[in-house]
């Protein structure tokens, strides 16, 4: 389970009765609870604003059942890996399950991004995600007859994949539906704060089910999770009329269209260079941390939990040092800087010798990826035209998600090869030159963009 609008979509939220509703035809959604919207001040500090947002209907409700989905997500995303290991895995069928659940990001998270920008969010992220749901229900009930196998568990990974790659445009983008543009960078960052710190507690409470009941226990909390988050997917956001489908040449065309504007925008170009290099060589370091903790480092499922719950940390303490930055502020600068830290990060994970030092390690990574991820993200929300910011986003999700699988299955053949060590230090090896170029390359350009925008108002 996994995370605007033009003005016509904005036109057609239906945002409750009386003066709801007029802002509705206005263009802009009801985000706020009465209370906060007219008799309080806005707060005074960044920080503030962004804490406000967490007492709003819509958001503050939707922030809830999301953190609530994601801890049964990363509930099973530790027990999962564990599970095909003790199944006999090898790290080439650790390395396929990851390509599963991404691959069809490569093919479908453009229709998807169509999807979030022509029909209603609410019933394509309801429909997807509860087909979804019935994944960590059937391994439960496999678990309990004794006839699961590695191959079932990488076929429901695939349908994971496909139903994500169809609904994520529609998750990522509804959050600019529910809150206003000047604060749609604090609202991604409280989304990314509670990501990570689902992050933390859900391998946390598998590594206890883990523990005590087996890996039926953390599957069966990752199916309940669902539960309530379908419900505010329905009940909570915003409703749009889903628009009269387009002819497939005129899709095509307009399919072309993003991909000009993003093929001609070095801004946007170098942004999702800078996701698809970290997901494609960096993020594997979570992926095959089970191999590290097991074959390196001597360690149990506890050790795997604990480093899984050191990342999340990590992740944590990067969302809400966001959360104090100036919506204003560039975020380029933020993005390369700490796209390049992750890539050393995973370089001293494959040195390290000793099995204390992983926590502080996993810890950095997860700080530097959730930085570099979240301002990528919300520099690509707020850059892109509101009429393509489905299908701009889409591509966002297309280079993490299509990263992350290649990543994935290029670094598991890699560990079947030279092993866990000697992978992840070529990965971040090659990361941090790449890395390093595309930084030096996006940041010229924001540089040249100022500066022309200097010259234009003198």
């Amino acid at each position: 389970m996994s995370d605007g609008d033009d003005q016509a979509e904005g036109q057609a939220e239906v945002a409750g009765p009386g003066r709801d509703m007029d802002q509705a035809r206005r263009g802009r959604p009801e985000p706020y609870w009465p209370d906060h919207r007219l008799d309080r001040p806005m707060p005074d500090t960044p920080l503030r604003q962004s804490l406000a947002l967490l007492f709003t209907r819509r958001f503050g409700t939707f922030w809830f059942a999301s953190l609530l989905a994601n801890i049964g997500t990363w509930a099973q995303q530790v027990a999962q890996p564990w599970l095909m290991l003790s199944l006999g895995a090898s790290s080439v069928l650790l390395g396929i399950d990851s390509f599963a659940a991404g691959a069809p990001a490569l093919l479908l998270t453009f229709v998807g991004g169509t999807l979030a920008d022509r029909s209603d969010r609410r019933r394509v992220i309801a429909v997807f995600q509860s087909i979804q749901m019935l994944c960590p229900v059937l391994i439960v009930v496999l678990l309990i007859a004794g006839k699961v196998s590695p191959w079932i568990v990488i076929a429901m990974s695939l349908i994971v994949g496909v139903t994500d790659a169809l609904s994520m445009p529609s998750f990522q983008t509804i959050i600019s539906s529910i809150v206003d543009r000047n604060r749609l960078a604090a609202a991604l960052g409280l989304n990314a704060t509670q990501f990570n710190l689902s992050r933390i507690l859900g391998p946390a409470i598998a590594g206890v089910l883990m523990v005590s009941v087996g890996a039926t226990g953390a599957f069966a909390v990752s199916a309940a999770s669902y539960v309530p988050f379908i419900l505010v997917a329905l009940w909570i956001l915003p409703h749009s009329i889903p628009q009269a489908a387009e002819a497939p040449v005129l899709a095509r065309a307009r399919a072309m269209q993003v991909l000009r504007h993003v093929a001609g925008d070095r801004a946007l170009r170098g942004a999702l260079l800078a996701v698809f290099v970290t997901s494609t060589l960096c993020s594997p370091l979570l992926t095959f941390s089970p191999i590290l903790v097991r074959d390196a480092f001597a360690g149990n499922v506890a050790h795997f939990s604990g480093v899984v719950t050191a990342f999340g940390l990590g992740g944590l303490v990067a969302a809400a040092g966001l959360l104090a930055v100036d919506a204003r502020r560039d975020r380029r600068p933020i993005a390369a800087s700490f796209s390049l830290a992750f890539a050393l990060v995973v370089v001293l994970v494959a040195l390290n010798p000793w099995v204390w030092g992983l926590p502080l390690l996993f810890t950095l990574a997860g700080l530097a990826m959730t930085a570099g991820n979240v301002s990528v993200n919300a520099f690509i929300q707020i850059a892109a035209p509101p009429a393509l910011r489905g299908r701009s986003i889409s591509l966002y999700m297309l280079a993490m998600r299509g990263g992350l699988s290649i990543g994935g299955l290029l670094t598991g053949l890699s560990v079947s090869w030279l092993g866990v060590r000697h992978a992840l230090l070529l990965n971040g090896l090659l990361a941090l030159g790449l890395q390093a170029l595309n930084s030096r390359n996006w940041l010229r350009q924001g540089a040249e963009s100022k500066a022309l925008a200097q010259e234009s108002r003198v």
